[in-house]
């Protein structure tokens, strides 16, 4: 693309069909439940890293560098996609979401990696802080909610597989009248024996 064109973008680690498939049948059982709710299309669910907004073909070429790097130095790894909250608080809902598990020690320190490479680069750097997971969908308005806290009261049976993460996906996103359409930009294979862990957490964000 040329420099001057400006394209939504962001980057992530792409689901599997069968992850993606398995929560379609997490929306399709909640959407009974839970009222209120603009779902997600389960093709566009992924492991958001970094989101940039609108951004050029020249600041592309400096993300696809520090991702690049930051993927040949990291292994794949394993996650799992398991149990059910929201953000901020089921008080005033406003993402319902799927959490994500399993090697979240390697996951942190990827994205602090890309974070740190990228505030070098000229790319403000993320305010708060890194709490993986799977938008499911975004709450219309706290008066429309309904269901929630039966649901949330059975978090934990919420489980839509695991798989191996095995790299890093710079999509652009193009929004259209029926919602935002996804197509990769460029993809970042894990190349390396990834980062030793620390400790391997399975909780969702709280």
């Amino acid at each position: 693309m040329a420099d001057d064109e400006r394209v939504r973008s962001f980057l992530a680690i792409d689901l599997p069909e069968g992850v993606k498939s398995g929560l379609g049948r997490i929306s399709e059982s909640l959407k009974r439940r839970v009222g209120g709710v603009r779902w997600t299309k389960p093709e566009g669910i992924h492991l958001t890293l970094k989101f940039f907004g609108e951004i050029s073909g020249e600041e592309i070429a400096r993300i696809s560098r520090v991702a690049g790097s930051a993927a040949c130095g990291t292994g794949p790894f394993h996650l799992t996609v398991e149990g059910l909250g929201v953000f901020p608080s089921p008080k005033r809902p406003r993402v319902l979401w799927v959490g994500v598990g399993g090697r979240l020690d390697i996951l942190a320190w990827l994205q602090r990696d890309i974070d740190n490479a990228l505030e070098v680069q000229g790319f403000k750097k993320e305010g708060r802080g890194f709490k993986p997971h799977l938008t499911l969908g975004r709450f219309r308005s706290p008066g429309e909610v309904s269901g929630l806290e039966q649901v949330l009261e059975k978090k934990n049976d919420y489980r839509a597989g695991g798989f191996t993460a095995d790299g890093l996906t710079l999509f652009k996103s193009d929004l259209t009248p029926k919602g935002a359409v996804y197509s990769a930009l460029e993809f970042f294979p894990f190349e390396g024996e990834g980062e030793p862990a620390e400790t391997e957490t399975k909780n969702s964000p709280q």
